[in-house]
């Protein structure tokens, strides 16, 4: 319900603000709108560039095979492996590790020990290279050297800290 009202409220308060300041709201708004247009034309081409190769990596079936390679290693780290899509797509997109999480939690069950995994996996991890893209992008950043394996890392801790923390809070 707060939701609904949150927008209104936010252009109210910052009319409110603009005419205390006596600027003109109107011609801000402005601004900022094409600040936000010009953004997003700066990122769009690397969204466009992830999401094409989110979906072109599980329509060739490249995903599968990837996780069945890394079941293997995710058994020594003590990750379902079940839970290996996941992994390899939360850092690449979102949306599609969103959807590799809701799929898991319908086939195994949101109170499984996979989907309970995936849960905290989703919330413990970070979309890495939409992250990058993005906040670089905008910063006008071109090298990441030491950016990427180290949100990489990042991420791996994370999901390896989920894995265990829910089978020590949630034992079989």
């Amino acid at each position: 319900m707060i939701s609904g009202y949150l927008v209104p409220v936010l252009l109210l308060l910052s009319c409110a603000l603009a005419l205390h300041r006596k600027e003109n709201a109107y011609d801000r708004l402005l601004v900022g709108g094409a600040e936000g247009l010009r953004l997003l034309a700066s990122i769009l081409p690397a969204l466009v560039l992830l999401l094409t190769a989110v979906n072109m990596l599980r329509a060739s079936g490249a995903a599968d095979i990837l996780t069945s390679v890394l079941a293997p290693v995710f058994r020594v780290f003590g990750i379902p492996p079940e839970t290996a899509m996941l992994v390899l797509i939360r850092p690449i997109s979102g949306s599609a590790a969103l959807a590799v999480g809701a799929d898991l939690m319908a086939r195994y069950g949101v109170d499984s020990q996979i989907g309970r995994t995936a849960a905290v996996m989703l919330g413990s991890t970070e979309t890495t290279f939409y992250t990058i893209s993005v906040y670089f992008g905008a910063a006008g950043i071109r090298k990441t050297r030491y950016t990427v394996p180290a949100a990489l890392l990042a991420d791996f801790v994370g999901f390896l800290m989920a894995s265990w923390t829910v089978r020590w809070f949630f034992p079989k």
